[in-house]
């Protein structure tokens, strides 16, 4: 075993700076017996380390490895199993148990022994031994700081002290005064040993002498231990006089700190204060403005725009912990609650109010002019010819202008009632429905008319107007129901109904109009018809765009650009490529502002699209090559529109009409091979040009002049290729 010390301490500990104090040999209880080694280390630098390490010798040779280390200090418990009797089982307590059984018992007690001296030098007694022998363990530690711990291992300091000079030279004059000092050590001895008793008696009397000096010296002692306990009371006295003002300056400490707590917390409380009332008093000026502010003059609208701003943030701001807890500020947010509900509430009604005001006095300027058009005694065709400058729809500006000054109160709305936001939205939607739904059939029954140039047809146009007593009623039934966002809406229905009935009798009666042949009119009727479409479609436009952009500002909606092809599909259509809207009549469902500004459009402007197919089946009937024209001046408006917005109401409804108008065309090119296929030649007739072939190049001079700079050239080339291969075809019949 001192064998295997001694390597362990030159190949593992000395490299570490460490010094091996105890081993013992052991293996793991309960399992196959794989030797190893616990080693009691210290290390040689201060402060002292102590450890436990486990070593065990290595597979491949005879060299040992370090395995695993514990600190002592971690270790808690050593468990020796059995007092009496010899056990060579013992168990370590670290983090974990750890359970050993010792080559033998001495080597055991040796270990314990060493972990028990090492416990009482360096860790004051921490671990506990259980189940060890009480003659194992020491009663103390050794008195000498210096003294090994392991009784060997380390060296004791030497008690000898080296003569200083005085000295030797003292014992020399001695030893030179006594001839036998060198050569008899005895008589040298003896001599010494007489000399020292007549010193020791010399003393003696010495002090026997100095008795009474001595008596002296303890009255002395006697005065002085008197005057140090008269000390001891005044300084008691002046100890009790200090502690008096201590306990007085603690005092006075504890009330300035008190105090200085009680200033912080008014500081505080001076602070939460001031943060609500400057961020939830609403002025007396703001709150007289929304409770009965003036909604109708421009000063009265920005004193209840600055009102609602100021209440909206004083509703909004961020409040501390504990705020919502005060009476007074649950109070303040329910004041604040009833004023914004109480002006939602105004605002909704006097804006529905100004709906029901515009659309009854939008309604009587188009019931004045269908009445002007239908005095009885005048002559329609004269009328209409003075009036031919008129195709024109109503500019909407003015009101969109008025209303435009509540924008910022419908932006609040928007934010603070949502369901009244959208009550007013959908009245908008009602009103402007019916209204564009009357001035629009106005419009294209105008545009027949001019079309047509009749004078047969349009004496229907006189039973459009109603009398002013009809006119009156309905309008007071509006101003009836203008109290409520949501009131009653039927009168406004049957105003519709009555003069959709007129105006869908006018559109069936112009549509019943018999074909005409392509040589009964002239270029300048083509012409008539092509200034009047595209009058018509330069009408419709700027109408739509600025609507769109009244909605977008007043009901503060944004307009976002959308890339094409994202709501729309591509639709190719010979020789154009065209975008249609998914579901064209069933608006998509609501899942942006740009969704619910198109769905409003929608409802809004329904009856565009069924009149500008009434119109182009008109035109197709006075005269198939009508279509052409068509074709020209819708891609054109489809193009310009889709370059501003290609998911507008306006891109995707002339989108959907500029598909009709291609099927127009389509028609016509093919009604144009059947009559080539149906011309029968004489058979007297010997030589001449066929008569397919000049309306051909009628055609192709018609096209040319139309189609020139036109965007749908691709759709006029693959006409010619359809038409010159019937011409050839029928001409080798």
């Amino acid at each position: 075993m001192t064998a295997i010390k001694h390597a362990l301490q030159r190949d593992i500990f000395t490299p570490n700076d460490e010094r091996l104090l105890s081993i013992v040999n052991v293996c793991k209880a309960g399992k196959k017996k794989k030797n190893c080694f616990l080693c009691a280390t210290v290390t040689t630098e201060r402060p002292v380390q102590v450890k436990m390490v486990k070593v065990k010798k290595s597979d491949k040779g005879d060299f040992y490895k370090r395995q695993i280390a514990w600190a002592l200090r971690d270790l808690a418990v050593v468990d020796a199993k059995d007092a009496i009797k010899e056990n060579p089982e013992f168990d370590l307590h670290f983090e974990k148990v750890y359970k050993w059984v010792a080559s033998s018992t001495a080597e055991k007690n040796a270990f314990i022994s060493c972990i028990w001296k090492l416990n009482q030098r360096y860790l004051r007694k921490k671990i506990d031994f259980v189940n060890v022998s009480s003659q194992l363990l020491e009663e103390s530690v050794p008195s000498g700081e210096n003294q090994s711990v392991t009784g060997g291992d380390e060296e004791v300091v030497d008690v000898y002290q080296e003569l200083n000079a005085r000295e030797e030279q003292d014992i020399e004059i001695m030893m030179e005064g006594c001839e036998c000092a060198i050569s008899n050590a005895e008589a040298f001895a003896e001599r010494l040993s007489r000399e020292l008793q007549v010193l020791d008696g010399a003393n003696i009397q010495s002090i026997m002498a100095s008795e009474k000096q001595v008596n002296i010296l303890m009255k002395l002692l006697d005065e002085a231990l008197k005057e140090v306990d008269q000390i001891e009371l005044k300084l008691s006295s002046y100890e009790e006089m200090l502690q008096s003002v201590k306990e007085q300056m603690d005092q006075i400490s504890e009330s300035n700190h008190l105090i200085h707590l009680s200033n912080t917390n008014n500081v505080k409380l001076l602070s939460e204060i001031e943060f609500l009332v400057n961020h939830m008093d609403l002025a007396k000026g703001h709150i007289k403005a929304l409770q009965e502010g003036d909604l109708a003059s421009s000063r009265g609208i920005e004193a209840c725009t600055n009102a609602a701003d100021a209440l909206l943030q004083c509703m909004n701001v961020a409040l501390r912990p504990g705020h919502d807890m005060l009476l007074a500020v649950r109070q303040q947010q329910q004041r604040f609650s009833d004023l914004r509900e109480q002006f939602a509430r105004r605002l909704a009604s006097h804006l529905n109010n100004v709906f029901v005001q515009q659309f009854t006095q939008a309604l009587l300027q188009l019931y004045n002019r269908s009445y002007f058009l239908s005095v009885p005694g005048h002559d329609q065709s004269s009328t209409l010819a003075q009036h031919s400058v008129e195709l024109a729809l109503p500019n909407h500006h003015p009101f969109h202008r008025d209303l435009l000054r509540y924008a910022k109160l419908m932006e609040w709305l928007k934010s603070t009632d949502y369901a009244k936001y959208e009550g007013l939205t959908k009245n908008y939607m009602d009103y402007l429905s019916r209204l564009y739904e009357r001035e629009i059939k106005d419009f294209f029954e105008v545009a027949k008319i001019k079309m047509t140039g009749t004078t047969k047809e349009s004496k229907k146009f006189a039973t459009l107007p109603r009398k002013e007593s009809a006119v009156k009623q309905e309008t007071e039934s509006l101003h009836g129901s203008s109290g409520k966002l949501t009131g009653s809406t039927s009168s406004l229905n049957k105003l519709s109904v009555q003069s959709s009935g007129n105006r869908r009798s006018q559109s069936s009666s112009l549509l019943d109009m018999g074909n005409m042949s392509a040589s009964d009119l002239d270029v300048a009727d083509r012409t008539k018809f092509d200034k009047i479409f595209e009058q018509v479609l330069s009408e419709l436009e700027p109408l739509c765009l600025a609507e769109q952009d009244f909605i977008s500002k007043f009901f503060k909606l944004q307009q976002h650009q959308s890339m094409p092809g994202t709501m729309t599909e591509a639709e190719d259509l010979d020789g154009g490529t065209l975008s249609r809207q998914h579901n064209a009549g069933v608006p998509p469902p609501v899942s942006s502002e740009k969704d619910m500004i198109r769905q409003m459009m929608i409802k809004i402007f329904r009856c565009i699209e069924p009149e500008l197919n009434n119109l182009i089946a008109l035109g197709d009937k006075i005269d198939s090559f009508n279509s052409l024209y068509m074709l020209v001046k819708m891609s054109h408006h489809v193009w310009t529109a889709q370059n501003v917005d290609p998911a507008s109401f306006l891109s995707t409804t002339l989108g959907n009409v500029l598909v009709t108008v291609k099927r127009n065309f389509d028609k016509c090119i093919s009604n144009q091979i059947r009559q080539m296929e149906e011309v029968k030649i004489s058979k007297k007739s010997k030589v001449g040009i066929l008569p397919f072939v000049a309306e051909f190049e009628e055609f192709a001079g018609l096209a040319e002049s139309i189609f020139k700079n036109a965007e749908r050239r691709g759709d006029l080339d693959k006409a010619y290729t359809k038409l010159i291969r019937g011409v050839f075809v029928n001409a080798f019949l």
